[in-house]
């Protein structure tokens, strides 16, 4: 397998807002613990996000801090620097939600102690000679975030469209949150893939982090989902399994399981880039209507 793709990835022709982080703030005082009515399997899978974002969204951020002096396109480094605000953003809005679910008798410290370990050991800064192994492990780990970015954004994208959550009276607070995020992720989903491509695009680690990154992806939400269906407090929320996904695929409330096969060969192909993915226009449209977002800019314009 040739390490170079023969055609290079080209973004669409869209508009390209600067990015920025918006300080939104969430009131969990009246969401219930199944936020979903009726659905703790499809709540708790979607539940997960706050499991898994804290601790990977601030590797995203420790990562890309190491990166900063490596990148020469000034608009790359200006968009890397606007990612680097949102991320530590999201990661702090989910990491709010986390108090909320405890007070409601779901302690979700034991599975963010091994998510912690994951990114912050196991992912985290090694001891290397300077030179060629300190830049490959940087390197690898930038390859890891676009594999990740290209399901953040697969995920925003559903959310965004996710019309079933509304009508099967999904807590308004939590939606915002979702979408808020999954619209971010739309905005800036192209940084990731355009900084692995600016410092190595090397099609041969493309697809090694990207099975390194689904593999992990998958394992971590089965095992939280399940994690999360064992300890709630509820009586008969049901257990977690493939087919409980694939129902909730098909009423709406989950993306389908032929959605995201139908992602893999997307960031596989040679020609991939994430601008061809999602809609931009819909991102801002959602930002600009979003409760938490407005406020976010109100307070911001109140405040110069």
């Amino acid at each position: 397998m040739s390490n170079t793709a023969p055609l290079r990835p080209q973004p669409a022709a869209s508009e390209h807002p600067p990015l920025k982080a918006r300080n939104v703030a969430f009131d969990w005082a009246d969401t219930p613990l199944h936020w979903i009515p009726g659905d703790p399997f499809s709540t708790h899978t979607i539940n997960v996000l706050h499991l898994l974002l804290p601790a990977g969204e601030r590797w995203f951020v420790h990562v890309y801090k190491q990166v900063l002096p490596h990148i020469r396109d000034p608009r790359l480094r200006a968009d890397v620097i606007g990612f680097i605000g949102q991320e530590a953003m999201h990661s702090q809005a989910h990491d709010e939600v986390l108090p909320h679910l405890k007070a409601q008798g779901l302690d979700p410290a034991p599975y963010t102690a091994q998510v912690d370990w994951l990114f912050e050991k196991l992912l985290g800064d090694r001891t290397l000679p300077p030179g060629r192994p300190r830049r490959w492990w940087l390197l690898e780990r930038v390859a890891l975030v676009a594999a990740i970015e290209h399901y953040t954004a697969f995920l925003g994208d559903w959310v965004l469209n996710a019309r079933a959550l509304d009508a099967r009276g999904a807590d308004p607070t939590m939606l915002d949150l979702l979408r808020w995020h999954g619209a971010e992720e739309v905005e800036h989903r192209s940084v990731a893939f355009d900084l692995f491509v600016h410092l190595d695009g090397g099609y041969r680690r493309r697809v090694r982090t990207w099975a390194t990154a689904f593999t992990a992806l998958v394992f971590l939400w089965q095992r939280g989902t399940r994690f999360f269906l064992a300890n709630d407090p509820s009586p008969d929320v049901g257990r977690a399994s493939f087919r409980e996904f694939v129902r909730a695929g098909r009423r709406g409330v989950l993306p389908t399981a032929g959605a995201m096969a139908r992602s893999i060969p997307q960031y596989l192909s040679r020609t991939y880039h994430p601008s061809h993915y999602g809609s931009t226009e819909q991102a801002m449209a959602y930002l600009a209507a979003s409760p938490a977002a407005t406020a976010a800019e109100a307070r911001t314009t109140g405040g110069a």
